[in-house]
């Protein structure tokens, strides 16, 4: 009986050092194998903290003022020292760039490539968004709100909108947004904050 109960306590500490491995280590917040979809391969979570991916494909990660490496949270409804100025530059900077190493923010032409590709919303662990692609190449891109230019949240669950690196005019730039009903590519005030979803360099 003591062997028993030993071999089920190495099993259960070893399903616990793997799932671990899978979702807790620094190695998985800054690597992603990506997904393949219209010749680019994109990031299958968002981007959290500068430099590190989102745990799961469904979180949020964190809201991005264009052409800012600074994150902020995507769940207060309010954040402080919130920059409402917005930033200069003819497209996102690689020192600026808070994609994880081997990673940058997308084009505008290669969101609007995503864009083109089949897509759904759905419900993904509780979390809405939607599905881009055509399965096994498919990536989750959740819902998760935009801060407007004075830094409050809106539109978390029932919007998603990312930024690409693509300059629309001095004060904008390109993004794509979704809903539940459809996706486009609009020009979005530079000092608001989206999400990034990177792809491979």
């Amino acid at each position: 009986m003591k062997t028993i109960s030993k071999i089920f306590l190495l099993l259960a500490m070893s399903m616990t050092i793997v799932v671990f491995n899978s979702y807790g280590s620094n190695n998985t917040a800054t690597t992603d194998e990506g997904v393949e979809i219209n010749g680019v391969i994109w990031a299958t979570r968002n981007v959290d903290a500068p430099g590190t991916f989102a745990p799961y494909p469904e979180s949020s990660g964190m809201l991005f003022q264009w052409n800012r490496k600074k994150g902020w949270n995507a769940t207060d409804k309010e954040v402080e020292g919130w920059d409402n100025t917005n930033a200069s530059g003819t497209a996102w900077y690689a020192e600026n760039d808070p994609c994880p190493q081997g990673w940058r923010v997308p084009t505008a032409d290669e969101l609007r490539s995503l864009r083109n590709v089949k897509s759904e919303w759905i419900n993904k662990n509780g979390v809405y968004g939607r599905l881009f692609g055509i399965a096994p190449n498919q990536i989750f891109l959740p819902a998760a709100g935009w801060r407007n230019p004075t830094g409050a949240l809106y539109n978390a669950g029932t919007n998603g909108h990312y930024w690409s690196s693509t300059q629309g005019g001095s004060t904008i730039a390109m993004d794509l947004v979704f809903f539940s009903s459809s996706s486009v590519m609009v020009g979005w005030y530079r000092a608001s904050g989206l999400s990034v979803r990177c792809v491979a360099e």
